[in-house]
């Protein structure tokens, strides 16, 4: 993997000197009088960064997928109370119905304490 970063990186610094290149180049044509000759080295100078940032950033892709695992939540398990609110598995007294309202003071539910 380390030759694969040392030949990225080399890669990058020649494209970097080429955009010097290119820079200085833009330079002395424009001082010379080169009128719109100038903007064929500056293009040069503007566009090669991307393409080298591109080029050092895009690696070998990795040779399988076993490296990679996919994402799996560790979520804890859904919390169910005993007595799961059906008649005769040992709900609290007073407890709503499933389907039922929980408004304290109703039916469905005990009265609101105070």
């Amino acid at each position: 993997m380390s030759e694969d970063i040392a030949y990225r990186q080399r890669r990058y610094l020649i494209m970097m000197g080429i955009r010097l290149v290119c820079f200085v180049i833009a330079i002395v044509v424009f001082v010379k009088g080169g009128g719109w000759l100038t903007a064929i080295p500056a293009v040069g100078a503007i566009a090669i960064p991307y393409f080298a940032v591109v080029f050092a950033n895009g690696g070998r892709e990795p040779s399988g997928r076993s490296r990679f695992r996919p994402y799996e939540p560790n979520l804890p398990q859904r919390y169910v109370p005993p007595g799961d609110g059906q008649p005769g598995t040992g709900a609290r007294p007073g407890a709503a119905e499933p389907g039922g309202t929980d408004i304290p003071g109703s039916d469905g539910a005990p009265p609101h304490p105070g």
